[in-house]
C-alpha cells in the first residue's frame, strides 16, 4: 500500500516542472520550530523555509491575523486603499531610515523594483546615460531576468543570456574595487549587508559607510538587500542598524509575512518621488492578507526584549560552534550575526546537511563546503544543544 509521501513523490514528478533538488519528504506541520512529515517524523528546524519563518512556524499571534483578516477581505487591487497596507507601511517607515514603502510579492520583485526605481531617479534628473549598476561576487538578489543578472554568481547566469545590459560585479569588501567601477553611468550600488546565499559573508567594519560616501561622490544611490538578512534576523531589526549607515533604498521580503508571500521595497523619499502612477505596479502586492500577517509580525518583533533575546541566542549558538570547532578541526571558520550563521568546513558539506535531515534536524549547505543555519528566531539552547550532538557525531 502506497504511503502519502510515495503518492506525493509520483504527483509531483509527474506535474511540477524539475527546478528543484528536492529531499524526499514531505513535510505536512509545523508549530514553533519544529515540523512534521507525512509519516509523522519529527523534525527541528534551523532553516526557517529559507529565513521565511522567522517567528517559527504557525506562530499565533500570525495564524490569529491570517484567520481574522481571510474571514473579512482576501484581496482587492491597489486602485483602492487598503487599510492593512497603510498600517504595515507606517510601521516599516517609522522604525527605519525609509520614508516611502513599495509592496511586491518575492524578494526578487522587491529587487526588481529597486532597479527600477533606480534608473528611474537618474532619468528623472536628466541622466540619461546612468544606468548602470554595480553588484557585489557571490551576491544573491534574485530569479527574475534582472535580478539574476544583478546576482554576481555565474551559475544562476548560465542559459539565460544574453542578461540584461549595464551591470557590474566587484568583490565583496573591497571598497577599492568599488571605486575602480563606480563611474558617472552607475546609477546604484546593490549590497547585501550579510551576503546569504553566497556563504553567511559579513560586511566589513567600515565597508558599508565607505561605500554610501561612494555612491554620494559619484552621485550614485545604495541599495541594501535585506531580504534574507532584514526583519530581526541579525538581532536588530534591519542589519544594516549594525553598520552605522542608511541606504537610499531597501529590499524586504521573506520573514515579512511569517510565512505569506510578501516583499518591500523602501526608499527615501526624494528617491520615491520617481515612482509615479503607471511607473510601476503589482496586482498582488501589498494586499490585504500578506499585510495583515506582516503587521503581526512586525508587532511581535517590535515587541519590549524580543530582538534583545535573538542576541542572547545568537552568543549562545557562537559559544556552542567554537567548542564543536575545538573537536572537529573540518570547521574551517564560523561567521555569524544575530542568527544568520554560516559553518565554512575544509570539504563538502552536502552530505552532512542530508545525514542532519536523516537525524531530525533541517539545515542547509550552500556554496558547497558552508552549513548555513538560519533557525527560528524563536530557537532554544536545548534545541541549539540537540543539533550540537548531531553534528559532533557527523562531523569527521
Amino acid at each position: 500500500m502506497a504511503s502519502v509521501q510515495d503518492d506525493v513523490l509520483k504527483i509531483t514528478e509527474k506535474y511540477i516542472m524539475e527546478t528543484y533538488g528536492r529531499y524526499p519528504v514531505t513535510l505536512v506541520r509545523g508549530e514553533g520550530c519544529r515540523v512534521w512529515d507525512s509519516g509523522g517524523k519529527e523534525y527541528i528546524d534551523f532553516l526557517s523555509g529559507l529565513a521565511v519563518n522567522g517567528l517559527g512556524h504557525c506562530h499565533p499571534a500570525v495564524v490569529a491575523a491570517i484567520r481574522e483578516q481571510a474571514g473579512r477581505l482576501l484581496h482587492v487591487s491597489n486602485l483602492y486603499h487598503i487599510a492593512p497596507q497603510a498600517e504595515l507601511a507606517k510601521l516599516l517607515v517609522t522604525h527605519s531610515f525609509a520614508d516611502k514603502v513599495f509592496f511586491a510579492n518575492s524578494g526578487a520583485e522587491a529587487n526588481e523594483a529597486a532597479i527600477k526605481l533606480a534608473r528611474k531617479y537618474a532619468k528623472d534628473r536628466g541622466e540619461d546615460d546612468r544606468y548602470e549598476i554595480v553588484s557585489m561576487i557571490q551576491s544573491f538578489h534574485g530569479r527574475t531576468l534582472a535580478t539574476v543578472t544583478a546576482t554576481g554568481q555565474k551559475k544562476f547566469h548560465h542559459g539565460f543570456e544574453p542578461l540584461v545590459p549595464g551591470f557590474h560585479y566587484v568583490p565583496f569588501n573591497d571598497i577599492s574595487a568599488a571605486e575602480a567601477v563606480v563611474t558617472h553611468k552607475t546609477c546604484a550600488v546593490m549590497v547585501e549587508p550579510v551576503q546569504g546565499e553566497g556563504g553567511v559573508h559579513i560586511a566589513a567594519e567600515g565597508y558599508l559607510p565607505a561605500l554610501k560616501e561612494l555612491c554620494r561622490d559619484r552621485g550614485a544611490l545604495l541599495i541594501f538587500d535585506e531580504v534574507q538578512c532584514g526583519m530581526g534576523r541579525t538581532g536588530r531589526l534591519f542589519a544594516y542598524e549594525h553598520f552605522k549607515v542608511a541606504p537610499d533604498i531597501m529590499t524586504l521580503a521573506k520573514a515579512l509575512g511569517g510565512g505569506v508571500p510578501i516583499g518591500a521595497m523602501l526608499a527615501t523619499d526624494v528617491v520615491s518621488k520617481s515612482f509615479v502612477p503607471g511607473t510601476h505596479a503589482s496586482t498582488f502586492g501589498g494586499n490585504p492578507l500578506s499585510c495583515a500577517a506582516g503587521v503581526a509580525v512586525m508587532k511581535t518583533l517590535l515587541a519590549p526584549g524580543f530582538l534583545g533575546d535573538v542576541d542572547v541566542r545568537s552568543r549562545y549558538f557562537l559559544k556552542s560552534l567554537q567548542d564543536l570547532q575545538k573537536r572537529h578541526r573540518v570547521i574551517r571558520e564560523i561567521r555569524i550575526l544575530g542568527l544568520m550563521i554560516g559553518a565554512e568546513l575544509e570539504e563538502d558539506g552536502v552530505a552532512i546537511a542530508r545525514e542532519c535531515l536523516d537525524r531530525g534536524f533541517l539545515i542547509n549547505c550552500t556554496m558547497g563546503n558552508v552549513l548555513r543555519f538560519l533557525p527560528p528566531l524563536i530557537i532554544t539552547e536545548e534545541e541549539i544543544d540537540a543539533l550540537m550532538a548531531v553534528l559532533d557525531r557527523i562531523l569527521p
